[in-house]
């Protein structure tokens, strides 16, 4: 199915993704692990690998603020709220179903 998405088009929907999570701080990276089994972080991580498959060089570091708009250590310190039991719980389910993903 992936196939039939242009890469034009691929690339257009990633940076409306990008864009769209850079606007919804709200939306923390432990719910959004919790609930579609990826976050900010693994988009970031995606990045990263993609980039230095192709022959590229990006850091972890690099990538995150790509994605995040601004350092990972400023995200997480003005929009990351503790976690609690709940969220961990919902998380660790969430990417028990990530195994069949790759």
């Amino acid at each position: 199915m992936t196939e039939q998405i242009s890469d034009a088009a691929a690339a257009a929907a990633f940076r409306r993704l990008v864009k769209h999570l850079q606007h919804r701080h709200d939306a923390e990276n432990i719910d959004l692990m919790g609930l579609a089994g990826f976050c900010r972080n693994c988009l970031a991580d995606w990045v990263m690998e993609a980039t230095n498959d192709a022959g590229g060089n990006m850091t972890k570091e690099e990538a995150r603020m790509a994605i995040h708009g601004m350092p990972s250590s400023e995200w997480k310190r003005k929009f990351q709220t503790e976690a609690t039991p709940e969220k961990l719980q919902r998380l660790k389910e969430s990417v028990a179903k990530n195994e069949s993903v790759d």
